[in-house]
């Protein structure tokens, strides 16, 4: 059987640089090679391409993959799918499909997408307008909610609308309660999120929120805690197990995510089998109005009262061995090289 040509993308201009070097190193390790040729491309933090000529994945793993084993390249954008590599003799390197595995801005809202959409390269993963949509959090609001899909109840202010401070964290305590949550609207791995208690914790917060985008959403606290749901599939669905994220820090943040500090994940969800169902339903719902496609992980919370609200979805969420994702996957019954050739059928079918 004819391997695959499969490009996998990794690195980018995001903050979230480190996550996708992690993420990729352990999938290249998973993949199959008699199914598949790979074509590593990284992409250097200022955005420079590079081909691998001879890719080792510690060396990726460990941030020391751009060497002189690295020829500056671009997307072919003529009839021929693939990379040409700026070598002197344009060499031609031919692709079927595309596994982008970058986490953030210039990675997973749509940007990426677009490129790859002009070269009519297929590629793992949600489209251009659903990426850009998802990594939007105000977006993901107004379009869920439209849905009549339960979601945090926030605010969200745009820098150019940031002038009096005090009414602004006023305003905010009175319609959503004494303790808020600010998130920039476009970034991801808990960059930029802090949990206020008063106005001089807002303003520091907001200054954050800030740096990291032009608008930013103010959110309820949740009492309760976070669960995730992940959802395969194009056309049809399948769910994954709810997991449940427990930790004893303020919120899940980089260092809960990554290092686990603090914090324990437990799948599946230590909810009841009634509350399980309906966050599926709830992750199946935001997947469809979200017109998400390949694959994507719904984040929720349980509160108090038992409700299940929505928080966010991610749309390439975190893909070593051991992430959520192919944590919650597994209880559906893909073992995670499985995972990885299922994700690139989807691809190839949705877009071949």
């Amino acid at each position: 059987m004819e391997k695959i040509r499969l490009g996998v993308i990794f690195g980018g201009k995001s903050s979230e640089y480190s996550v996708s070097l992690h993420s990729v190193s352990s999938m290249l390790r998973s993949v199959d090679p008699e199914k598949y040729e790979i074509r590593c491309i990284g992409i250097s933090p200022c955005g420079s391409w590079y081909y691998l000529t001879q890719p080792d994945y510690d060396k990726i793993e460990h941030d020391h993959w751009l060497d002189d084993t690295c020829v500056e390249m671009c997307l072919s954008m003529g009839e021929k799918k693939g990379i040409i590599l700026l070598d002197g003799a344009n060499t031609f390197i031919g692709l079927d499909v595309v596994f982008p595995v970058l986490h953030g801005k210039n990675g997973e809202d749509g940007t990426l997408q677009g490129y790859l959409e002009l070269a009519q390269i297929p590629y793992v993963g949600c489209h251009v307008l659903s990426s850009s949509c998802v990594m939007d959090k105000e977006f993901t609001h107004i379009l869920c909610e439209s849905a009549h899909i339960p979601c945090t109840p926030y605010k969200c202010i745009y820098k150019n609308e940031y002038k009096n401070e005090k009414e602004i964290y006023e305003d905010a305590v009175q319609s959503l309660g004494d303790v808020l949550f600010l998130k920039p609207c476009n970034a991801g791995s808990s960059y930029g999120i802090s949990k206020v208690r008063n106005f001089e914790e807002f303003k520091a917060g907001m200054t954050e929120a800030f740096r990291h985008d032009s608008k930013v959403l103010i959110e309820k606290n949740i009492v309760g805690f976070e669960i995730g749901c992940a959802v395969l599939g194009n056309d049809e669905l399948v769910v994954g197990e709810c997991d449940e994220i427990e930790t004893h820090k303020d919120f899940f943040d980089f260092a809960a995510k990554y290092e686990l500090d603090q914090t324990e994940i437990h799948c599946p969800a230590r909810i009841s089998k009634e509350q399980s169902d309906i966050a599926k339903e709830i992750a199946k719902k935001a997947y469809r109005v979200m017109n998400c496609e390949g694959f994507a992980r719904v984040d929720m919370f349980v509160c108090e009262n038992g409700e299940i609200v929505l928080n966010e979805l991610n749309t390439i969420p975190g893909l070593t061995a051991t992430s959520r994702y192919p944590s919650m996957i597994s209880h559906a019954g893909y073992s995670f090289s499985e995972l990885i050739d299922r994700l690139i059928q989807l691809a190839m079918e949705k877009r071949g």
